[in-house]
């Protein structure tokens, strides 16, 4: 099994996703086991002793697969052992490389295998934080937690953690959902389980069915033995289910069945096998909107909101924007082989200017491209996208009082974009006949934001219409 310590300085290392560890769940009944990965090279998985991963199992054969780790890329390439591999329900023809998504099951005879991905904390990079208690995230470094909403967020996701209640995480996109989701499982009695996060938006509607619960040999064409689902998988652990909202109406009836009966009918199967997992879910959609539409499930959303967790958007948080670069750069200048660069006061003021629709991803992204293009003098202005340079800003005008403050200037544009935000909500308002939830779609932001906006600006709240 190559390691790729000694490629610690090569260029693409400084790209944003690497370095990554990455652990092999091995799962075989009610049995989970892990192994560790290297971030780079080709890893043999087999019956044979001199395999880099030896899975003493009958239904594997003695040379069954090759993983190619790259730095992005994770591919499969099956050996052309009798019992075959499985991806996405269907079977791998032997010799070819398939691209294999981290965290995607691979059925390997009797077995699945499942290869997941962790950043790793970078030496040198700050120590990472606790955002409530003995609460950690094993995902990078720990959130950055100082702002007082979001202090009582993990501290609400810390008590719901010790239960065994649906957890319902909704926010925008990039601000941090499935961090927290990790959060709730570290914190709770189930810690020691498998974490097993399912991507409701990335399975084909041929296939999600058999992922989820699994199946019976002769189910369908290629189904030549029984598989357990990934519901299954995650047995005495954690269900991420991420972006819930895009899971199809057909495949919701039969989720809500699940979490009624705590049990799943597989593929073919005309009995119940029972499960013990812990749901967390989490959408960037307004789910009380697709209610509305008719696309979402209302007796779902029930079962699955016993607690939910908002997440407020990084502008609603500017306390945390500094501190967030910070870490950021900490940990981009660490994997790029640098040391920590500091940030100029122009640049600190950009970065909290800015309204950041991206959220913390965005943030991330930027201070990595940061990091890259910056010089000796550290993070300026000039390396930001977004933001205006002295060498690109106009001339001021000679008849302006040179002493005149850069934050007038900027407070006035800020009472411009307020003023004509607040025109839009009462255009929108007044559109959709007071209706709150429609003009917030109308709007493009989530009704609660729409509310928050609306004492904001003291904006009336219209009244429900009596019937």
């Amino acid at each position: 099994m190559s390691d790729p310590a000694d490629a610690a300085t090569a260029p693409r290392r400084a790209s944003a996703g690497s370095p990554r560890r990455r652990t092999l769940l091995v799962m075989a009944a009610d049995a989970v086991e892990a192994r560790p990965l290297p971030r780079q090279g080709e890893v043999s998985i087999g019956r044979a002793a001199g395999c880099d991963v030896q899975l003493d199992h009958p239904s594997i054969s003695r040379n069954h697969l090759l993983l190619r780790l790259g730095d992005e890329t994770i591919e499969v390439i099956d050996q052309g052992g009798a019992n075959g591999t499985l991806l996405r329900a269907v079977r791998l023809p032997p010799g070819v490389a398939v691209e294999l998504a981290a965290n995607e099951p691979l059925g390997v005879g009797d077995l699945t295998l499942v290869v997941q991905e962790i950043r790793a904390t970078p030496p040198g990079a700050p120590a990472p934080r606790k955002p409530s208690g003995a609460v950690t995230a094993s995902r990078g470094f720990s959130p950055v937690v100082r702002d007082p909403a979001m202090r009582r967020l993990h501290e609400l996701a810390a008590r719901v953690a010790r239960g065994t209640i649906s957890v319902l995480v909704v926010g925008e996109t990039g601000t941090g959902k499935e961090v927290l989701a990790e959060v709730v499982h570290r914190a709770s009695p189930r810690a020691g389980g498998p974490l097993v996060r399912i991507n409701c938006a990335a399975f084909a509607d041929s296939l999600v069915e058999s992922e989820l619960f699994g199946h019976e040999r002769g189910a369908f064409t290629g189904a030549s033995r029984e598989r357990r689902g990934l519901l299954e998988s995650a047995d005495g652990g954690t269900v991420v289910l991420d972006e819930i909202g895009e899971l199809p109406l057909p495949l919701q009836a039969k989720l809500l069945r699940v979490l009624e009966e705590r049990a799943v009918m597989r593929v073919g199967s005309s009995s119940l096998q029972p499960i013990d997992v812990r749901f967390v879910a989490s959408t960037n959609r307004d789910l009380e909107v697709e209610i509305e539409a008719g696309r979402f499930r209302r007796d779902l959303y029930f079962r699955i909101a016993g607690a939910v967790l908002a997440i407020p958007p990084l502008r609603e948080r500017p306390d945390e924007i500094v501190e967030l670069a910070r870490a950021f750069a900490a940990d981009a200048a660490a994997l790029a082989g640098g040391s920590p660069l500091a940030f100029s006061e122009d640049a600190l003021a950009a970065l909290v200017q800015h309204t950041w629709p991206g959220n913390v991803r965005e943030l991330r992204n930027t201070i990595e491209r940061a990091v890259l293009l910056a010089g000796d003098a550290g993070i300026t202005a000039a390396e930001l996208p977004f933001a205006s340079t002295p060498a690109t800003s106009p001339p001021a005008s000679a008849s302006a009082p040179a002493s005149a403050p850069a934050a007038a200037a900027a407070a006035g544009l800020a009472d411009e974009m307020a003023a004509l935000e607040r025109a839009r909500i009462i255009e929108a308002l007044a559109a959709c006949q007071g209706n709150q939830t429609r003009a917030a779609a109308m709007l493009g932001m989530p009704l609660r934001t729409l509310v928050k906006r609306l004492a904001k600006y003291d904006v009336p709240r219209p009244r429900k219409r009596s019937r």
